[in-house]
């Protein structure tokens, strides 16, 4: 295997804005969501309710929840 001493990392797309500027999308058919961050190092599970909205942003992950057929649903 070989050493990256002294060598940087590779650099993430536009300097790791792009990920800050896009949060992983989940699109569900509830109102009513749960989000644990997903994986062993994620967060504790917290539920949101999208109410009067058709998305919901995990306040912990920034994860954003939207409903199929609404405004933030890529397929629509």
């Amino acid at each position: 295997m070989a050493s990256t001493t002294g060598k940087n990392p590779p650099a993430a797309p536009e300097g790791g804005s792009w990920y800050m500027n896009n949060p992983e999308l989940v699109v569900v058919t509830t109102l009513k969501v749960a989000c644990d961050g997903g994986g062993a190092l994620g967060h504790p599970k917290v539920w949101y309710d999208m109410s009067e909205n058709d998305y919901v942003e995990c306040k912990y992950c920034d994860r954003v929840f939207a409903l199929k057929g609404g405004s933030r649903d890529p397929q629509k």
